[in-house]
């Protein structure tokens, strides 16, 4: 199938070809049909993308902020890879569409395959999508112009706004801004009861909107006109549709309000609040957040978890339901605001109609419509530059997962070492896949991780998903006879702990998890100087990890295991490490603060068979100004500072110091030390350190 991406870079957009999505318990799979071009959201990132980096760095001064801090803690050429591996990332457009169910998950009851439904949030611009069951709704066969559901997600986010404002029938709403929203917004107060005055800084009246009255929102005496429409009162609720880069509908709502009145904004503006006329009147300002509760919430958008209506009657979903209602019972017709029906394949033509509108087309709602492509349906992409021949020299990798932590580390560092092929990638499929293609050009990409279990010419499974997966994914990896490297943890539970070991005993593969620290050059140096495996030390870690909210599926322990075995794995392993000896105990201590329930702050301490101790403290209590981590070792009369591996400092007979000016967290060696060791040149000694670990660490938890 085909989806469509912006180059961030650039501002350009491209199709891209990827594996079908396979379906998941919550979710359903849908055939897309038609799905709607956001005139402001899309068009303001598009215009964002094709800016230079100081025109980006100029309208993002809050990205900057965070770049420069985060330059401060981890090394000036550490952030700025960072930020061009971002920018080089495709961003997946759309979020609104109508199209058919073909496939339904395991906790989907109410629609079946072969429904019309109508999708937002993960209605993505893309020939299939696989979206939550909170995210559609059916949409029933009195709805004749089935494409006007594809504006579900702007008229989700209308309601969500007009709740907000608390509409009462029978008041006068102003609507300031008369784009494809804002005409939405305005039919469905008028379908409730209500007048609506209309505001924008052109004439963008229509017909179907019906208006009690259309005002310049740059006329001077706006104010006195509206008051003349109103008894000389203003109106009732103001609701801001605008997408505008100045204060002007933030000034001009709080003057033709009225006395206690409530301004909702849903659009995008500056919201400087002049102090005077909400003092005097006593006004209300609140936004919405997009279509409603719901939004951006793991439990309901993604596990499926929906809000009892006793307790909150317009959930996201119940406002998609809405629209949907009002306009299948031809309540609000939306058949006219959709101006511009354009082929999928040709939606580069959508874009430019929304940036430069070179040919000065009118338009103010654009759909997408989606042809009946037999090749959308497949489940394994061969890359079209492809080549059967293998090469010997290198290592070919299968990887399994296409997250953040792949995209924006692993897959960029391994291909820096030279020394793999990026053979195949499996993921369930979405936007990760496609992502990841596009940058890194694996020879082929599946959404069945069986796929490269199978391929004879793979080498190496790299595993980079959710924790809990990671036991089953690493058991078949090595009953298949594959060289493994999973990223931390290696598994959450003693049972599959022991399965992994059993197996990795009698498999031909070797085993590798991602506790890339221990080969950091900067530990490597403080294990040489110091001698720790000969001399016991003292080590003090501290790990600033920051705040995680608890939404978050690290933070849940069935999915990610806690952020301690997620983590503070990496910590033990250093020390590890550098003492060189059998870790003989380890206990977990944790915080207890209601303020932070999780278990995300702890000290972990630590006892080796060379008599060596150690401490580690792991919070998310600390500023994101301080480094995240500091490693202290005191032996034989010495002390060794090393600061988020940037910096080193030695206090002994002398004070020495080594900085670097790139963060070196050691995976750059740790991809070498896998080549070589599968490669015949080396013995894999890290291991047997690895499944000591997660047997105490594991045994303290469970």
């Amino acid at each position: 199938m085909k989806q469509l991406f912006l180059m961030v870079n650039d501002g350009s957009v491209e199709l891209i070809e990827t594996p079908l999505p396979r379906v998941k318990d919550n979710f359903v799979v849908v055939e897309t049909l038609y799905s709607v071009v956001s005139a402001g959201t899309e068009r303001g990132l598009t215009t964002f993308g094709g800016k230079n980096l100081i025109q980006k760095a100029l309208e993002r001064p809050d990205q900057v902020k965070q770049v420069i801090e985060k330059m401060s803690t981890d090394g000036v050429l550490s952030t700025i890879d960072s930020a061009f591996t971002k920018l080089k990332e495709p961003m997946p457009m759309g979020y609104s569409g109508v199209g058919k169910v073909i496939e339904c998950g395991k906790g989907v009851t109410k629609v079946e395959v072969g429904d019309l439904v109508a999708m937002a949030g993960q209605a993505y611009h893309s020939e299939v999508n696989r979206v939550n069951k909170n995210l559609i709704v059916k949409i029933p066969e009195s709805l004749e112009d089935y494409r006007q559901g594809a504006l579900c997600a702007l008229g989700g986010i209308a309601l969500q706004g007009i709740h907000q404002a608390q509409v009462v029938p029978g008041e006068t709403v102003a609507v300031i801004g008369l784009g494809l929203l804002g005409h939405i917004t305005a039919r469905i107060l008028n379908a409730y009861g209500c007048d609506v005055i209309g505001f924008d800084i052109k004439n963008k009246t229509l017909e179907g909107t019906n208006l009690k009255s259309f005002i310049l929102s740059n006329d001077e005496n706006a104010d006195d006109i509206t008051k003349s429409l109103t008894k000389g009162r203003g109106v009732d609720k103001v609701v801001i549709t605008a997408a505008a880069n100045s204060n002007d509908p933030m000034d001009l709502a709080a003057s033709i309000a009225r006395d206690r009145g409530i301004i909702c904004m849903i659009g995008v503006t500056q919201m400087n609040i002049n102090r005077r006329p909400y003092y005097e009147k006593e006004l209300t300002f609140t936004i919405a957040r997009s279509y409603g509760p719901g939004r951006y919430e793991t439990d309901y958008e993604e596990k499926g978890v929906d809000y009892p209506i006793g307790h909150v009657r317009f959930t996201e979903g119940r406002n998609l339901e809405e629209f949907i209602r009002l306009i299948s019972e031809k309540r609000v017709d939306l058949s006219d605001l959709i101006t511009h029906e354009i082929e999928f394949e040709n939606a580069k033509k959508a874009y430019e109609i929304i940036t430069t509108n070179k040919n000065n087309e009118k338009y103010i709602g654009i759909v997408l419509k989606y042809s009946g492509n037999k090749n959308k349906w497949q489940n394994k992409i061969m890359n079209s530059t492809y080549k059967s021949k293998v090469n010997k020299g290198k290592i070919n990798v299968g990887l399994i997962g296409a997250g953040n932590f792949a995209k924006s580390t692993l897959l960029p560092i391994m291909k820096d070492t030279g020394l793999y092929h990026f053979k195949g990638l499996a993921t369930t499929g979405g936007t990760g896949t496609a992502q990841a293609q596009r940058i890194f050009k694996f020879d082929y990409t599946a959404n069945d991780y069986i796929e490269l279990i199978k391929d004879e010419n793979v080498d190496l499974i790299v595993i980079s998903t959710q924790h809990n997966t990671h036991a089953k994914f690493i058991i078949e990896a090595l009953e298949a006879g594959k060289h493994v490297y999973c990223e931390k943890p290696m598994c959450l539970t003693l049972n599959d702990l022991e399965k992994i070991e059993n197996i990795y005993k009698s498999s031909k593969g070797e085993l590798f998890i991602g506790l890339n620290r221990r080969h950091a050059p900067l530990i490597k140096k403080i294990k040489k100087d110091l001698s720790t495996d000969k001399i016991p030390a003292v080590y003090d870690y501290i790990a600033n990890a920051g705040y995680i909210p608890e939404s978050h599926w690290t933070q849940d322990e069935k999915t990610g295991g806690g952020r301690i075995i997620g983590e503070a794995i990496h910590f033990i392993d250093v020390i590890q490490y550098l003492d060189g000896s059998n870790l003989v105990s380890l206990d977990v201590m944790f915080a207890q603060n209601e303020a932070f329930p999780k278990k995300d702050n702890a000290i972990i301490t630590l006892n080796f068979s060379s008599g060596a101790i150690a401490n580690i403290v792991y919070t998310s209590m600390g500023s994101k100004k301080y480094p995240k981590e500091q490693l202290r070792v005191f032996s034989n009369g010495a002390i060794y500072e090393m600061n988020n591996y940037i910096k080193l400092m030695q206090y002994g007979n002398i004070k020495k110091s080594k900085i670097k000016l790139r963060q070196d967290k050691g995976i750059f060696d740790e991809y070498k030390y896998i080549y070589n060791v599968i490669k015949g040149e080396i013995i894999n000694k890290s291991i047997n350190n690895i499944f000591e670990s997660h047997r105490l660490l594991i045994n303290k938890l469970e």
